[in-house]
């Protein structure tokens, strides 16, 4: 098992800056690609980026391209967002996900973060 705890959300202006953090604990010994999704209220949760378990291959929606940037730190057993230019419509909750290697699928769920841009 994994648990995963975000921060760093908070409220701001449209065109600033924030940068979450994922923290993991537990079975970080095993290897996981992590991910960062979102849900705008009443919306789907929807993918936002996703970093490799070695840090060095990166996906990102086609939404966030360019403005936002993933990486982890595997030493410290996190991970993080940076999201700079942010619009309105980045506003909702963003969690912090783990996939696992061997099923390839985001089993392991924060319990998110929330995210407000002001317009």
């Amino acid at each position: 098992q994994v648990q995963l705890v975000e921060s760093g959300g908070g409220l701001v202006q449209a065109g600033g800056s924030l940068r979450l953090s994922c923290a993991a604990s537990g079975r970080t010994d095993s290897t996981y690609d992590m991910g960062w999704f979102r849900q705008a209220p009443g919306k789907d949760r929807d993918f936002v980026a996703r970093v490799g378990w070695s840090g060095g291959t990166t996906y990102y929606a086609d939404s966030v391209k360019g403005r936002f940037t993933i990486s982890r730190d595997s030493a410290k057993s996190a991970v993080y967002l940076q999201m700079n230019s942010l619009q309105p419509e980045d506003t909702a909750v963003y969690y912090c996900a783990a996939r696992p290697i061997r099923t390839m699928t985001f089993d392991f769920w924060g319990r998110g973060t929330q995210v407000t841009v002001s317009s």
